[in-house]
């Protein structure tokens, strides 16, 4: 079936997003935090405002080849809280999957070849044989990378509290149960193995049924064809609701709180709201089956 691309009116949404995260401070301590949403051609922070109590020294950098923006401070004993407000205007290059096509392996920009190996949480080495015997009687491209994402949505379960910050894409694959982080460790693992480009990038599961629990930090995947795509193999999001806070290899290149020294935890408040303009061409973010992206590097 074809798919035009009046399917989403318009091409640009507007998200209000909140993170509050507070800590016990037990002896000086230092922190690095990725909640900061990325500033990209195709994602414009219209405002932002930080706050900091105790209000410590702080610096908010760029890692370079990311983009990702790093908030470091340290902070002294007794309690921290950090907070940021933003609103951000994505913008999508929306395409017909069937006109999506792979580039061969020699042909890829060479930003992405660090996307093509195993990392800490995606063991390709590990999951080549049965990626390529489950995936590998499909042409190359968009469909077959769809085939992925859709294998993971139907044969791994979606559970809070069945997986921890050491689960790897083979625990998941044996286990058959996680979280978002979880289902994107798999599916990249296996485009990996399928010699796709894949990375992990966190945003906020905006359109997810409260049944599965407050507003919380989300992760995706985005694999390179043509240009880099957006698959949420967990199916809880819309991609077309999917911000962008920060991109890595995998989890442990995107922690949103990196934290040296005695430091006790509370669990981090996060909430956001979609606005619709449609005079400034802005809607509501919606479920679509055409390929969506957010970037071209």
């Amino acid at each position: 079936m074809k798919h035009d691309a009046s399917e989403i009116v318009g091409s640009r949404v507007l998200i209000d997003y909140h993170v509050a995260l507070h800590y016990d401070v037990d002896g000086p301590s230092d922190f690095i935090f990725l909640i900061h949403p990325a500033r990209t051609p195709h994602q414009d922070v219209r405002s932002e405002s930080l706050r900091i109590e105790p209000n410590v020294a702080h610096t908010l950098d760029s890692e370079p080849v990311t983009g990702n923006r790093l908030l470091k401070l340290q902070a002294p004993a007794g309690p921290l809280d950090v907070s940021l407000d933003a609103q951000i205007v994505v913008t999508h290059h929306i395409a017909e999957p069937a006109h999506v096509h792979a580039i061969a392996p020699a042909e890829l920009p060479s930003s992405t070849l660090r996307y093509l190996v195993a990392s800490r949480y995606c063991q390709t080495d590990q999951l080549q044989n049965q990626a390529w015997a489950m995936f590998g009687h499909l042409p190359r491209g968009y469909a077959q990378v769809q085939a992925v994402a859709d294998w993971v949505r139907s044969n791994v379960e979606f559970k809070v509290g069945t997986s921890h910050c050491g689960t790897s894409s083979i625990d998941t694959l044996n286990n058959r149960v996680g979280v978002c982080r979880d289902f994107a460790h798999l599916m990249i693992g296996f485009c990996r193995s399928l010699n796709y480009p894949a990375r992990f990038a966190t945003a906020v599961d905006y359109g997810a049924e409260p049944s599965l629990g407050p507003p919380d930090f989300h992760a995706y995947a985005e694999v390179y064809l043509d240009r880099w795509y957006l698959f949420d193999a967990t199916g809880i999001s819309p991609t077309t609701g999917l911000i962008r806070i920060a991109t890595g290899r995998d989890a442990a290149d995107v922690s949103f709180a990196t934290i040296f020294g005695p430091v006790r935890t509370g669990m981090p408040i996060v909430r956001f709201d979609a606005i619709e303009d449609p005079a400034a061409g802005i809607a509501l973010p919606r479920r679509t089956a055409l390929a969506v992206s957010t970037a071209t590097i």
